[in-house]
């Protein structure tokens, strides 16, 4: 299992950033404006940006971590002349 700072500080793509921006941005205006309604809606989106989850409760649509293993395998060659 993940730790808390392994969730907070890795993987941070485009979406969790935009979700983190309209969560701030959400949480100014509800305190703005009273809205209790966007309040909710902001404290909702800094969750989902915090530990890179989506719409679905439990992980169900959590982004994949990147396990992609880098190997360097030297490619052979075989030349083929034509006659």
């Amino acid at each position: 299992m993940e730790t808390i700072k392994e969730t907070l500080f890795s993987n941070w793509n485009f979406m969790r950033w935009v979700r983190l921006a309209l969560g701030i941005v959400a949480g100014i205006q509800a305190i703005q404006f009273h809205d209790t309604l966007l309040g909710f809606l902001s404290v909702f989106l800094l969750f989902q940006s915090l530990t890179n989850t989506g719409c679905c409760g439990a992980g169900g649509c959590a982004v994949p971590r990147s396990t992609k293993i880098e190997k360097h395998q030297e490619i052979e060659f075989e030349e083929v002349k034509e006659k």
